[in-house]
């Protein structure tokens, strides 16, 4: 059968599919150790929570400078640089992080190292890649792709929380980065295959001359729309655990909360993105998506009841989960292939900036204010930002469409 032919499209194809899945899931644990680590490292050496707060945005900030180029070498070369650098820098960081004894050293592992040269491997790169294996099903792989982000979080935090009440942060730190070398660096050898040429170039012209008559509009909107999206998106993913902690519920209680998250975010990321990307294409499902984000947002600012914070945080992963498979969906069905990964680089580099600030203004408001409801609304604030530039470019879209552009 040609599905097992080891030469075969079919094959090779499934085979970077499944490889991208559990590369994404490995390596997006880098995000997950200092969300759940957060108050015991603070406590370790008696820092404001902003300083580890600023190590995660910093990963964000380093993954999005660092996608960029990241992309450009995926638009040169194919995948094998960012995934065998992301392989080792992935697994490196978290091994260095388990010695840090001062905040440089856990700023620099988690801006450089963990940040510029290891995530930026990772969900640009990856989906930018997939896009080019499958021309009819592009919805339907990227979402399997960003699942992996869904899934991570409803592996690693719970892990992770086990972990160090084991063996501490710093151990629990040394066997994820062990973990991660074991396992990504063999994925980097399959995801190293380059993906094969179309036989047209359709994907390359289609927009010239027509709805947005250049492509600069149309990134720098998705690249300011992905900043407000962000925003909203990390205060919660990062400051979710410690704020259920606050509250005066165990700290397992508040990983088990994100957990629920990142898990139900698989079920929109999977099944949404595929289903609604595939029939409305992918700037009304990111409309879709940015809307409930930012109405479940609202409401984790006035829950303090468990069984609330499991609700609502099921609800807001439904939202969150479809957002960012949208933007290289979009990219692909808007912008030239043979740009995709620099142009979805862009992109991320932005979302990645409101990752950061989401993440650096939860810390700041809570050391301000004592807590995270404040810090909610403004995310909710971001969002709705969001939301107007997105449903902007559906108009302008459905209008140069009934035009004939």
């Amino acid at each position: 059968m040609v599905l097992f032919q080891p030469e075969s499209v079919v094959w090779r194809r499934n085979a970077v599919l499944v490889a991208s899945l559990f590369f994404i899931l490995i390596g997006t644990g880098s995000i997950y150790f200092i969300v759940v680590a957060l108050k015991e490292m603070a406590a370790e050496f008696d820092w404001p929570r902003t300083v580890p707060s600023t190590a995660y945005a910093l990963q964000y900030m380093g993954a999005g400078v660092g996608g960029i180029f990241m992309g450009w070498c995926f638009d040169r070369r194919g995948l094998a640089i960012p995934a065998f650098v992301g392989a080792s820098m992935i697994g490196a960081g978290a091994i260095l992080t388990s010695l840090i004894t001062n905040q440089w050293q856990l700023l620099f592992v988690y801006g450089v190292m963990l940040g510029f040269f290891g995530r930026s491997a990772l969900f640009g790169p990856l989906t930018a890649n997939i896009t080019q294996w499958f021309e009819h099903n592009k919805s339907f792989a990227v979402g399997v792709v960003g699942s992996g982000q869904g899934l991570s979080g409803m592996l690693w935090p719970p892990v992770f929380q086990y972990l160090m009440a084991s063996v501490g942060w710093r151990q629990a730190a040394l066997i994820y980065g062990l973990f991660a070398l074991a396992t990504m660096l063999p994925l980097a050898f399959i995801l190293r295959w380059m993906p094969p040429a179309l036989a047209s170039n359709q994907a390359e012209t289609h927009l010239q001359g027509g709805i947005f008559r250049t492509y600069r509009a149309l990134q720098f909107a998705l690249c300011v729309a992905s900043v407000g999206c962000c925003v909203a998106m990390s205060l919660p993913l990062a400051h979710l655990v410690s704020h259920v902690s606050d509250l005066g519920y165990d700290l397992a209680r508040g990983a088990e909360v994100l957990s629920v998250a990142l898990g139900f975010s698989i079920i929109s990321s999977l099944f949404g993105v595929g289903f609604l990307g595939q029939r409305y294409g992918g700037l009304r499902t990111l409309l879709v998506f940015s809307a409930t984000q930012a109405t479940l947002l609202a409401a984790l600012g006035f829950v303090d009841t468990l069984v609330g914070f499991y609700f609502v945080a099921a609800l807001f992963g439904l939202g969150y989960g479809g957002i960012l498979p949208c933007y290289p969906l979009i990219v692909r069905e808007l912008m030239p292939r043979s740009e995709s990964g620099r142009r979805t680089g862009l992109i991320i580099l932005c979302a990645g900036i409101g990752m950061a600030l989401g993440s650096w203004l939860g810390g700041y408001v809570f050391d301000l204010t004592g807590g995270y409801q404040s810090a909610f609304l403004i995310g909710v604030a971001f969002n709705v930002a969001n939301l107007a530039i997105i449903a902007g470019l559906v108009f302008y879209t459905q209008r140069g469409k009934r035009q004939g552009l």
